[in-house]
């Protein structure tokens, strides 16, 4: 008897997810378009002092969006917020996203993707393969 409520559970989530599931679209360019309701928010949580690096990680990130999503980030369909986690204004934004440290931080609705670790060992070393972890991350939540 559990084994068939648990497979009905499941079949009704799926149907559920498929019945929601929201179809890209495309502009004439060929770039995706957002939903007119979805965000993407992307926080660079740093410290007071910085080195080389963590300046890198930052300074990609936002050409990284730039270049890919100009017109998102005038539209204010994506954003960028450097925030230095140190600063006492900042602490409920950290504790509210559950960062601690140095971290990268992309945020779609419920969905959170972490791409620290990618953006400290590519940032200054190979930039371009950050930006295109950047873009693939985007690019999924633009679907």
């Amino acid at each position: 008897m559990k084994k068939i409520f648990s497979v009905l559970m499941v079949a009704l989530f799926s149907m559920q997810a498929f019945a929601f599931q929201v179809t890209a679209k495309t502009s004439n360019d060929g770039s995706v378009l957002a939903p007119a309701d979805k965000k993407i928010e992307v926080y660079y949580f740093h410290n007071e002092r910085r080195c080389a690096t963590c300046e890198a990680v930052e300074n990609e990130t936002k050409n990284a969006l730039e270049e890919y999503y100009s017109d998102k980030m005038k539209a204010g369909t994506i954003t960028f917020l450097s925030v230095n986690i140190e600063e006492k204004t900042n602490e409920a934004l950290a504790e509210k996203l559950g960062v601690s440290g140095q971290t990268l931080l992309f945020i779609s609705g419920e969905q959170k993707v972490d791409l620290t670790n990618d953006a400290f060992m590519y940032a200054r070393t190979k930039p371009e393969k950050l930006k295109k972890e950047i873009k693939k991350t985007v690019d999924e939540f633009l679907k």
